[in-house]
Formats: structure tokens, C-alpha cells, sequence
């Protein structure tokens, strides 16, 4: 079984037990200021897990491109991604723990062939904010999982969420798979070493956490599942070395022609430039761009790393825009977004990768500064600091600065780089933990406003600007919108204003915001504006506000306009060849 019928078999497994199949979302959230990227197939999914009713009903599967960079330091090994597809099938308040565990089995076990003595399973231990999770851990047995492969975990590792400080969450249990490697003191799932693959995760989301610590059950229980595609691809293939899977595996191999170097020799360097060149070019394809800051800086990031790692394998010309060639090539059929924005993909890293390189070359320079500084001072020790700067500032690995000192005949103090590194990553971990403060509560209360005027305002720039204008993507936290659309010119000081005036009138007039829901194409007759179809269902939310505007939208809306307060566009510029951008927010 391939991967693309391993994504099939799955989808159709679920709808024949009433499910209903609804597309990837874009990498970059629209509507949750909480995230830089879409890391698990519940985002989009935010305001139907919050209560409110999805088109398409109670009963959802899908399978979801991801991008998660928590670990992007351990790629490099068999397992971690920062790009993954996650398979999800999806309860709405309806079906609870035994259903889903029992299809998870039964997928498993008898659709994909896995034999029932390789697996193990996790479930919550249970604490002082909720009891230990008995109920799962009986479905199990019932199933068939003997009680020493049934292991009571922690919240840590067993309980998920919330996303920020509130909101949504439960006990979770998970499936991992024996790859059949020995055992070790200690060794069990969950366990890094290698022997178990987490390939399945069913979360149950119970409670609800308020803002005092507490937790209350939640009225609307939801069950939230995730199976790693290519953890689950590897498991099946009998591998285990997820970069071995075919759709990772071609791109090795292209690095294996452009390097004259082998995988097996040396495997890291060609998982980090596999990895991050595919989630990369995902990324770009969605709307991201390399840039300083948020989703474009982890970008960025992901490109120069390759580019480093590119380096130690001897690859010095620039290569990571051909080589997104093999990713378009092997991802479109699923993918299509990546064969429309090919050349895009390609001249974003190749640019990227140019300018990474002019910063290296001035890395250099500032090495050849620090070595004649410390023998001019008769010191005979590069420091911690001085060597985690060149790695922060100019991306020079730390193996790179040793080699350029050996041949200076001076040490590095390697402990005091892994302790600066070590304050750098935790200062990155906060700095992360603080955007996701908000969670799901900031998302349904603090952006909705603000999501109802994106509306407001592409039909105000349509009627200014002509009906050209079309949008081409969004993103909003709670301080501010950021609109982008097609346009081939700037936008005048006279037009804004004009758009800012009809955006107000609309406000003022307290317009009722009403939803219906319909198909696709019952919408587009309908006038209703739609240009993301790919990301639509065949059953569709379509929002009116008042007589003025009416748009297929899945995101949180406001009932009335009245009181959304003072419309106020605070930027326009452009982002690209016939696209601009505008920055507006509500006072």
C-alpha cells in the first residue's frame, strides 16, 4: 500500500461509518491569532469544537498538512518532522470514547494489517483535575489489548490542551507501535529511544478549563483524533527510518546526486535539508514568505538551516530551488496548490539561499575578527558567548566554528555554547507559550469583530477599486487585520478614505450578520463571493450582513454589526506582483 492509498483507505474507513470528508486548511491560519501555522487538524476546526455547527454535521474526517516547529533542533534524527500530514477523524458532540477507540483498532488491526501483539496504548493517569482514565483503559481490554500493554501516564504526556490558558481539553490515548527493538531499564511507550512509534493519538475533550485553574466538564464532549500518515506509511513498510518512506526517500536521493555523498554514511544532513525544504516549500506555497519576523522568520530559518546542512554535505552552489521541484512533483496530485505556485516556491528559496550565503561570507569576516582579537590579547580559548553569536547572527554551526578554530589552534568552550544555546531555546519557548496565551477563548471572543470586517471591507474595496479585486488571504489576532487582495496599483490616500467610510456606514447602520447553509455551487449563484474552493466542502456556511455583503466563510462571526466599534485602515502596501496588503483595526 502506498501512501496516497494509506490516505484514502482512511478517509473512506470513516465515511462509510458516517463521516464526512472535509479538505486540508491553508498552513497559515486565518482566524487563529494563536498559532504561526495550522500544527494539528483542530485548528480549523476551532469554532465547531467551541459549539458552533459545521455544515457538513457531526460526523468529520480529514486528513491535514501541518507544520510544527517545537523541535525543529531534533530533525535530524529517524522520526521528527516539522511537516507531516495528520489523518483525523472528528465527533462533534456526538460519538465518544468507545466508538472512537474501537474504529482506531479496527482500522489498524484489520484494514491496514497490523498485528495486535505490536501494539500498546497510553491513557490518562489522572490528578487532582480530573480522575484516572478507567473508561479507556476498560475499552481496550474489551478490545483486546492485554493489561501489560495498557500504561497509565501523566498529564504531560497523556491530556491535551488547552491551547492557551483556557478552553477545551481532556484526557487523550494513544496507540504506539513495537518496532521490535530491544527493551531497556526504564523502556516503555513514550519512550525516545526508538522502539516505539506514536502513530495514533484519540483525544477526548471533557473538560473545560477556566480562568481561575478550574476545571468544569464541558456540555458539548468532543472526541479529536490524529494518525501520523508517515509514521503510520514507515510502520507499514516495515521501516524504521520515517525519511525512507517514498514520498522523503526521492529527495534523499536527489541530495545523494547533487552531494556525491551517501545517506547510509551520514544520514542527519539529508533529513534536515529532506524536511525542511519540504515544509518550506509548503509554507511558501500557503502565502508564507522569508522574512524577521513569525511564520516567515521560522521560514527563514528552515531555508538557512538546509543551506548549513547543504554545506557539511559540500553542496555550495545554490540548489534548494531546483530541488522543490521533487517535492511539487511528488506532492501535487494531493497538493495541487504546490504545482500552481511552483516558480513562486522556487524563486522564494533561491533568493533566500543567495542571501543567506552573503550573510555567511560576512560570518567569516566577523570569525577572522574574533581570532585576531583573541591573539592579540594572548587569549587562547574561543568563548561560549562569541561562538553562539556567530551561530545566531550568521547561522555558523557549531562544528563550523571548531573547524575554523582548529585551524587557528584554538579550542571553543563547547559547554559554554550549549549554555547559551540552552537560555536561547527557553527564552524562544516563552516567547512562543506567550502567543499561544490567548488559546480558544481569545480566538472566539477577542477576533470575531474583527474577522466580520475583513468582509465589510473587501466588499467596500470592491465597490471602490472595481470588482478585480479579489481576496487572497488574511490573518487576525486580537489587535489588528491584515488583509491582503489583487489589485496592480497603490491604493490613494482619496480611495482609502472612501473604503474606510462605506466600511463605517456598514458599521453604523447595526446590519444584521445571518448564515445559511448551502452547497458550493448554490452559493456561487447565489452571489455569494468564494475564491479558496479548494478549501471548501461540498456544504458550505454562506454569511450575509445585511444587504451589503455575502461570502462563503467558516470563521467566527459577529451577530450585528453595531457595536464593533470604529473602522480605521492604519497601512497599504504591496506584498507582491498585483497583490497589496492593508493593516486595519476596530477602536
Amino acid at each position: 500500500m502506498n501512501i496516497n492509498q494509506l490516505r484514502e483507505e482512511y478517509l473512506k474507513f470513516f465515511e462509510a461509518r458516517g463521516h464526512r470528508r472535509i479538505p486540508s486548511a491553508p498552513l497559515l491560519p486565518e482566524n487563529d491569532p494563536t498559532v504561526l501555522f495550522t500544527t494539528a487538524g483542530m485548528h480549523p476546526l476551532v469554532p465547531f469544537l467551541l459549539g458552533e455547527s459545521h455544515p457538513l454535521g457531526k460526523r468529520l474526517v480529514d486528513f491535514q498538512k501541518c507544520i510544527r516547529t517545537n523541535d525543529i533542533d531534533e530533525v535530524g534524527d529517524a522520526s521528527h518532522l516539522t511537516f507531516f500530514e495528520m489523518m483525523g477523524n472528528w465527533s462533534l458532540g456526538d460519538y465518544f470514547k468507545e466508538e472512537s477507540l474501537a474504529w482506531s483498532y479496527e482500522f489498524l488491526t484489520r484494514t491496514l494489517g497490523i498485528q495486535p501483539s505490536s501494539l500498546s496504548v497510553t491513557v490518562f493517569a489522572g490528578d487532582a483535575d480530573a480522575p484516572r482514565d478507567d473508561e479507556a483503559a476498560g475499552i481496550w481490554k474489551r478490545l483486546g489489548i492485554p493489561v501489560d500493554r495498557i500504561h497509565y501516564l501523566p498529564k504531560k504526556d497523556n491530556w491535551w490542551g488547552p491551547a492557551g490558558q483556557t478552553g477545551p481539553c481532556g484526557p487523550d490515548s494513544e496507540i504506539f507501535y513495537d518496532t521490535g527493538r530491544p527493551d531497556h531499564p526504564g523502556c516503555g511507550p513514550g519512550c525516545s529511544c526508538g522502539k516505539w512509534f506514536e502513530i495514533w493519538n484519540n483525544v477526548f475533550m471533557e473538560y473545560d478549563k477556566k480562568a481561575d485553574g478550574n476545571f468544569t466538564r464541558l456540555k458539548q464532549q468532543n472526541v479529536d483524533t490524529g494518525l501520523g500518515l508517515e509514521r503510520t506509511h514507515a510502520v507499514l513498510q516495515g521501516l524504521d527510518d520515517i525519511f525512507k518512506i517514498e514520498t522523503l526517500w526521492s529527495l534523499v536521493q536527489k541530495i545523494e546526486e547533487l552531494s556525491g555523498r551517501s545517506y547510509a554514511e551520514n544520514p542527519s544532513p539529508f533529513r534536515v535539508i529532506a524536511d525542511h525544504l519540504r515544509a518550506a516549500s509548503f509554507a511558501i506555497a500557503d502565502g508564507a514568505r522569508p522574512s524577521n519576523v513569525e511564520s516567515g522568520y521560522v521560514v527563514r530559518r528552515m531555508i538557512r538551516r538546509s543551506v548549513r546542512f547543504g554545506r557539511e554535505l559540500g553542496i555550495h552552489d545554490n540548489f534548494l530551488g531546483a530541488l522543490s521541484c521533487t517535492v511539487v512533483e511528488m506532492m501535487q496530485a494531493t497538493y495541487p496548490e504546490l504545482e500552481r505556485q511552483r516558480e513562486v516556491i522556487a524563486g522564494a528559496l533561491d533568493a533566500e539561499e543567495t542571501k543567506f550565503k552573503h550573510t555567511l561570507e560576512r560570518g567569516l569576516r566577523q570569525v577572522n575578527k574574533v581570532f585576531d582579537h583573541l591573539k592579540e590579547n594572548h587569549i587562547n580559548l574561543v568563548s561560549g558567548e562569541d561562538a553562539f553569536d556567530l551561530f545566531e547572527t550568521y547561522g555558523f554551526p557549531l562544528e563550523l566554528t571548531q573547524e575554523l578554530a582548529r585551524e587557528n589552534g584554538l579550542p571553543v568552550d563547547e559547554e559554554g555554547f550549549q549554555r547559551c544555546y540552552a537560555e536561547h531555546r527557553e527564552s524562544s519557548r516563552q516567547n512562543l507559550d506567550q502567543k499561544f496565551k490567548g488559546g480558544l477563548a481569545d480566538h472566539a471572543e477577542k477576533t470575531t469583530s474583527l474577522h466580520t470586517a475583513t468582509h465589510l471591507l473587501h466588499k467596500a474595496l470592491r465597490t471602490v477599486l472595481g470588482t478585480h479585486v479579489q481576496q487572497k488571504g488574511s490573518n487576525i489576532t486580537p489587535e489588528r487585520l491584515r488583509f491582503d487582495f489583487s489589485h496592480p496599483e497603490r491604493v490613494t490616500p482619496e480611495q482609502l478614505a472612501e473604503v474606510e467610510c462605506i466600511v463605517n456606514d456598514q458599521i453604523a447602520a447595526d446590519l444584521p450578520v445571518n448564515m445559511e447553509i448551502q452547497t458550493l455551487q448554490q452559493a456561487m449563484e447565489s452571489g455569494a463571493l468564494a475564491f479558496f474552493s479548494e478549501k471548501y466542502g461540498e456544504q458550505v456556511k454562506v454569511y450575509s450582513i445585511g444587504d451589503f455583503s455575502k461570502e462563503v466563510c467558516g470563521g467566527p462571526h459577529v451577530t450585528r454589526t453595531g457595536a464593533m466599534g470604529h473602522f480605521r485602515i492604519t497601512k497599504e502596501e504591496a506584498v507582491g506582483q498585483g497583490i497589496r496588503r492593508i493593516r486595519a483595526v476596530l477602536e
